[in-house]
């Protein structure tokens, strides 16, 4: 009975913080309209994504402490790789990362309606079942990280059943770090996939707890070629699968 009750309570939560996140998109999505429309105001959509995100978490109970290992530079180019074990991972890459970035996610973010406003022009879609439509993707994210504008990606591809278990990475990221001598810092989500839980595990619904979040020292790519794709891509993941393991 007990049991049972902590589900119930576990799922009516999980349904506010859908509203939730719902209606705050609602009443800012004038303004995400507004200044998405030129290039010149995309800072002003990064702040408003950073605000929204921190309104999402603060509404429904959920508090956050992020490890920095150390201070990341505003002015410097990165690729941020996290884990991704829950939907709320990309809520938290807002709420706790201050340096400006574009957001490469899959494809069927465009097919939400409004949601895929971001995807218009500012962020990137990545189609993960075509070749030439994730050449485009990571050939626009190359032309971002040119321009000085950082990316966040997650290299796991996409949420799975394992979770927080790691799953294989993929080499984009890794390559396109090494293509463009651009640092990568790896980011750990320790325990979003019991906040809010995806897959069979999202029907028990989720809790309001502390996020905790650690965000990495940036490791180098200067010097770095092709060759060390496989090296790199294999050192970002043992820093996040220690860090899970603590």
């Amino acid at each position: 009975m007990k049991l049972k009750l902590i589900i119930f309570f576990r799922k009516v939560w999980r349904i506010l913080f859908n509203l939730n996140f719902a209606i705050t998109f609602l009443i800012l999505y004038p303004l995400f309209y507004i200044f998405i429309l030129s290039e010149k105001t995309w800072g002003i959509v990064f702040w408003l994504k950073r605000f929204w995100a921190k309104l999402i978490l603060l509404d429904v109970g959920i508090t956050y402490r992020i490890k920095r290992e150390t201070k990341l530079d505003k002015k410097s180019t990165y690729i941020f790789c996290a884990n991704h074990t829950s939907y709320l991972d990309t809520v938290a890459t807002y709420a706790a990362m201050p340096v400006y970035f574009h957001f490469i996610g899959k494809a069927e973010l465009t097919k939400i309606p409004l949601f895929r406003i971001f995807f218009w022009r500012m962020d990137i879609p990545v189609d993960r079942a075509s070749r030439i439509g994730a050449h485009k993707a990571f050939s626009r994210a190359a032309s971002d990280l040119k321009k000085g504008i950082s990316i966040s990606i997650f290299p796991e591809g996409t949420i799975h059943e394992t979770a927080p278990k790691l799953n294989r990475f993929k080499n984009g990221p890794f390559k396109l770090a090494i293509e463009n001598q651009v640092p990568i810092v790896p980011i750990t989500f320790k325990n979003n996939w019991i906040i809010l839980p995806a897959g069979r595990k999202g029907k028990k619904g989720g809790k309001p707890t502390r996020m905790n979040v650690t965000i990495h020292k940036p490791i180098e790519t200067k010097g770095m070629t092709d060759n060390d794709v496989e090296s790199l891509k294999a050192q970002v993941f043992a820093i996040i699968n220690k860090e899970l393991r603590k």
